[in-house]
């Protein structure tokens, strides 16, 4: 499962990077913390940092982009998850 979520959150983030202005913006905001309820779930802040570290260095090497501004999205589902 968390790899399909791993793509999944991939994928999302790689959107709203690309296409910040978009229309569906807010659907793939809402998507992307629903990932973190369910990480967070699964295996708390470990499972939240190590799926976002591994997005973060796809992100940067793929297509040269920063994820980091996005961890603010998970604010408040983990105790210690704090962006």
């Amino acid at each position: 499962m968390d790899a399909a979520l791993e793509e999944e959150l991939y994928d999302l983030l790689t959107l709203c990077i690309q296409q910040p202005d978009s229309a569906d913006s807010a659907k793939r905001k809402a998507r992307a913390v629903e990932i973190g309820q369910e990480l967070a779930a699964d295996g708390g802040a470990d499972a939240m940092e190590s799926m976002f570290f591994s997005i973060e260095q796809r992100i940067q090497g793929e297509i040269g982009a920063d994820a980091r501004p996005y961890r603010a999205w998970w604010n408040g589902i983990a105790g210690e998850w704090k962006y």
